[in-house]
């Protein structure tokens, strides 16, 4: 139309959307253009529409261009256009819907990261879920992803486990120790690292003051629960490329370097803040403190990087760590947290701004709670872990791929139900249960199309031979362009961070071929086999086997394997 010179040169198109919309009686596609451009093109918006219709229907995949609303072009497109897509999933197999989006950009996902102080709980396994499936999708559209662990092995807590594994060790040695102390970790799962201990160095600490075993104990300690966090990261198929130490960061001054940065570009102060809104605790009094400029990059206040006693905050060294991130290669950076970091969030991406002079990015996901219950009751807490459900309670209970599927049913940033009843259930309000019947339904199919066509019933074939116009019916159209909009889907969850995205269309796929299979019961001539048809019946399972590849993409990136059988 610019050539044409019914619009202006220059126009900026950079909020044209083109996409299938909500109700799709009105068509495949539609677009905002014409109300987009009619103001900078100083035209009525329907005039432009207009002038783009005319110009859209002579396109070779237009079936119908019309105008509707204040503006709108809505796009029916040929039933051959969506034949082409098939040829395109079933020539691509379950690597349709790869991209180089991404273009190899190293994108670092840091998740779980949970205090080295015992099991994983079912919180932490949600995050674990999150990150790991968010870390396959970009992979799936063309980044280049470090899944990476950061250790929390500096501070109090870790003091705090290794006087309990201490206490714990004595008791391996013969010693009554009583009720365990409120400010040690109660859990049975400490008597194995305690045993452990006992094994290795026999009485070597008995009797010795604290200070001269603190130090052995303390990373004894730490080693022993990450191998446990290991194996329950383990039971739910996630493996982290990197596992980084705060301690080892300290100790290798990358806090103080990192902070030196800061200070030479006057980002560092000495000052006194303002007592916490609303009302002040009774601890608190005016101090002046080392703070960090957080409010010049969009923080609410300034932040202190030392604590009373002169040691750095956990928010001095968050600062060193995501520093050492971005100089290993990673501008982009996820964080994966719990619900209860809310309030840290916007002073770290202050952080990282200030630290990576904003060359930096980093997109935190807050997880929120994963409410347990069975049959609506809630459930209790486990004995071994001491005071929560433990990961590896649940997953035993239920499979691996039952509790990776559920933790994506919802987004990140909602709380999550999980009722045991409700997971094993075998109907279509159980998402699990019905992504993986619709698949296991597909090699069914097959099944029964090698006892009427045998040399039809190997499900991994190209059909190449198929004529797909015989999928004509607006039930098999309305599957393919389901099946089609899978690209779109990967890379829209992919840009947005939102692996949840995938759970859902999943599920709406699923529906719309269970619904297509009962339609056939109902309706001989729409069933997948038809005897006396193998054109037919070659073309529909064509699109099965389609479906199957899509689903099965999907789920291989939730790392949940795909079922041939229900049982």
């Amino acid at each position: 139309m610019t050539a044409a010179g019914e619009l202006p040169d220059g126009l900026d198109p950079s909020r044209v959307v083109v996409e299938p919309p909500r109700d799709t009686s009105h068509g495949d596609l539609t677009t905002n253009a014409a109300m987009v451009l009619a103001k900078p093109a100083g035209k009525n918006p329907r005039e432009i529409a207009g002038g783009l219709a005319k110009r859209l229907a002579l396109l070779k995949d237009v079936e119908v261009a019309e105008i509707a609303g204040p503006g709108f072009v809505n796009l029916r497109l040929t039933s051959a256009f969506w034949h082409r897509r098939l040829e395109d999933i079933l020539r691509q197999g379950t690597g349709y819907g790869s991209s180089n989006l991404g273009a190899g950009e190293q994108v670092n996902v840091e998740y779980v990261s949970t205090n080295p102080t015992g099991p994983l709980h079912v919180g932490h396994g949600r995050g674990a879920v999150i990150g790991d499936v968010l870390a396959a999708l970009l992979e799936k559209v063309g980044h280049t992803v470090t899944r990476e662990y950061y250790i929390n092995d500096a501070g109090a807590q870790v003091d705090a486990l290794a006087r309990s594994v201490h206490l714990r060790y004595r008791q391996a040695l013969g010693e009554a120790i009583g009720e365990i102390p409120k400010d040690h970790y109660p859990g049975d799962y400490l008597i194995p690292a305690g045993k452990a201990l006992a094994e290795r160095d026999g009485e070597k600490w008995i009797g010795k003051p604290e200070e001269a075993w603190l130090d052995p104990v303390r990373k004894f300690a730490i080693d022993s629960m990450m191998d446990l966090i290991r194996q329950d990261l383990s039971a739910v198929a996630i493996e982290h490329d990197v596992f980084t130490s705060e301690r080892d960061l300290a100790d290798d001054g990358k806090v103080e370097a990192a902070l030196k940065q800061l200070e030479d570009r006057g980002l560092i102060y000495t000052g006194t803040l303002e007592p916490p809104k609303g009302k002040k605790p009774e601890d608190w009094e005016p101090r002046p403190q080392t703070l960090f400029r957080a409010t010049r990059f969009g923080d609410d206040v300034d932040r202190p990087l030392r604590k009373s006693d002169g040691s750095w905050t956990y928010f001095a060294t968050d600062i060193a760590y995501h520093l050492d991130k971005f100089e290993r290669g990673f501008a982009s950076m996820i964080d994966v947290w719990g619900a209860d970091h809310g309030g840290y969030v916007k002073r770290m991406k202050a952080a990282v701004k200030a630290i990576t002079n904003d060359k930096g990015t980093l997109d935190v996901k807050l997880c929120q709670l994963v409410n347990l219950s069975d049959r609506g009751e809630p459930v209790r807490m486990s004995k071994r872990a001491g005071t929560f459900v433990s990961l590896r309670d649940v997953v035993d209970r239920v499979g691996k791929d039952v509790f990776r599927f559920i933790m994506l049913t919802r987004k990140n940033d909602a709380q999550l139900d999980f009722d045991f009843a409700k997971v094993a259930e075998q109907s279509k309000d159980n998402p699990v249960f019905y992504v993986q019947y619709a698949h296991a339904r597909t090699c069914s199919v097959f099944r029964n199309a090698g006892e009427v066509f045998a040399d039809l019933a190997d499900s991994a074939r190209d059909f190449g031979d198929a004529d797909l116009s015989l999928l004509a019916d607006n039930s098999e159209l309305d599957l393919l362009k389901r099946l089609a909009g899978w690209p779109a889907l990967l890379e829209g969850a992919a840009i947005a961070h939102e692996p949840h995205r995938l759970a859902y269309f999943m599920y709406e796929l699923a529906a719309a071929f269970h619904s297509l299979w009962t339609k056939g019961r109902d309706e001989p001539g729409l069933r997948f086999i038809i005897e006396e048809d193998r054109a037919l019946t070659t073309a529909r399972l064509a699109m099965v086997r389609g479906l199957q590849l899509v689903i099965a993409s999907g789920l291989t990136i939730f790392g949940v394997s795909p079922v041939e059988e229900m049982r």
